[in-house]
């Protein structure tokens, strides 16, 4: 008659049995959020940070230069120039630095364009007026003035241009069939914006930045009352 084993022959089996490794549990490693965070341009919430907000695109100025200019031989002696006078009757001149075009004509009238800050603008017609000055002409670098200044911002908030145009239409013009942009002369100061349904504004015919800004500050809460929603 068989015994049925002891406690003893039960450790015995249990310890001869082979261990069976259990996979080692790591601490997950710390997730900076910080890092799948994507930076966003923020958004204008008021008139003072839409004007913040201002670009300016470009600057036209003009300069007297006090004489009399031979194109055709400044075209010759000059690189970067055009001068097709069927076309066109004055010089055609470009500088890389700052970048800037200047229209040269026969009465010593210079209009450059191309420059993104007023700075630029003035230094550009300064140059142009010393290569021409080089070539032996007698020139004065007279009446600088900045005429025109080209600039944009975005509201980011779209417009309701029909009910604007509806409302303000002695002062807007609206024919998105030939334009898609809402065109808005403001008498003071006298600038021209061109507005559209995304929020961004175009502002052209401006002398100076802050005729920019107070242009800005007189739309910016008739744009809002026009918001969609």
């Amino acid at each position: 008659m068989e015994h049925p084993p002891g406690p003893d022959a039960a450790i015995k089996a249990l310890l001869a049995s082979p261990t069976v490794q259990r996979p080692v549990q790591r601490p997950q490693q710390m997730i900076n959020p910080h890092l799948s965070m994507v930076p966003q341009t923020p958004i204008p919430s008021g008139p003072q940070e839409a004007i913040n907000s201002i670009k300016v695109q470009n600057c036209v100025s003009t300069v007297n230069l006090n004489c009399t200019l031979d194109l055709q031989k400044i075209n010759s002696r000059t690189r970067n120039s055009e001068y097709n006078p069927s076309r066109f009757h004055g010089i055609v001149m470009r500088i890389r630095e700052p970048r800037c075009t200047a229209l040269i004509f026969r009465s010593g009238k210079l209009v450059c364009t191309g420059a993104r800050t007023e700075v630029a603008s003035q230094l550009g017609t300064r140059k142009f007026a010393r290569i021409i000055q080089k070539l032996g002409f007698p020139v004065q670098f007279t009446e600088f003035k900045l005429q025109n200044l080209v600039a944009t911002v975005d509201l980011r908030f779209p417009i309701r241009l029909e009910n604007l145009n509806q409302i303000h239409g002695q002062f807007s013009s609206y024919e998105p069939e030939l334009f898609p942009g809402l065109v808005y002369r403001m008498v003071k100061p006298r600038v021209v914006l061109l507005i559209f349904v995304n929020g961004k504004i175009v502002f052209t015919g401006a002398k100076s930045r802050q005729e920019i800004a107070e242009s800005l500050e007189s739309i910016y809460p008739i744009l809002q009352s026009f918001r969609k929603y």
